[in-house]
């Protein structure tokens, strides 16, 4: 009897065990296959995210350009520091970081203002998936993925500046720019860059 016992028991417990493994492997697919989709878009985010930045740069590169070339104009030049002034949308630059992730920028760069400041919205397409799959379809399909990018003023005008003779230009590192607007030199050294008049990060 005791032996009968022992037999039934194994063969009741194979189906069991026949069902576990099959839950097992199963999960272990479904893990799989959300790695594969996780990292094309973990992929394509880091390249949205590269577009976005190199948007904003270009576009603070040219709000830094046009505050110098108007620094005589006391009218224009606190509209360029606090990065409201028009400019390009950076595009040139958002296309070229997108396609160096081997991605492909698909909309924007959007002009927007995030808490009050400038930024630049894109959206791109990868060009690349998450390799190959078991799962029909896998292997082809991309991501498409957003960012965004703010671009934050860090100085101001001084009060005391003078168009004609110096501009004095505070930043919230502590530095003072003293700027000759008549020879566009920074005295006593070079001109500020543009990150040192503004910041440029992305939008989490």
């Amino acid at each position: 009897m005791t032996v009968a016992r022992s037999q039934l028991d194994r063969g009741q417990a194979f189906p069991i065990y026949i069902m576990s493994v099959g839950i097992l492997l199963f999960v272990a697919f479904a893990l799989f296959v959300f790695a594969q989709a996780a990292s094309a878009r973990s992929g394509g985010q880091s390249a949205a995210d590269a577009a976005a930045l190199a948007a904003a740069q270009e576009s603070r590169d040219e709000y830094t350009e046009n505050f110098f070339r108007d620094i005589t104009d006391p009218v224009t030049w606190p509209l360029w520091l606090l990065g409201q002034g028009e400019v390009a949308s950076g595009a040139g630059g958002a296309a070229a970081l997108a396609n160096e992730n081997k991605s492909d920028l698909t909309g924007g760069p959007t002009l927007t203002r995030e808490g009050g400041f400038p930024a630049r919205g894109v959206t791109i397409q990868t060009r690349f998936t998450g390799g190959d799959s078991v799962v029909p379809g896998i292997e082809t399909r991309t991501a498409r993925v957003s960012a965004t990018a703010v671009i934050k003023p860090r100085c101001f005008i001084g009060p005391e500046s003078d168009p004609t003779k110096l501009v004095f230009v505070h930043c919230k590192d502590g530095a003072i720019w003293e700027i000759d607007p008549k020879k566009i030199v920074n005295l006593p050294g070079p001109l500020p860059e543009p990150q040192d008049l503004f910041d440029v990060h992305l939008v989490k």
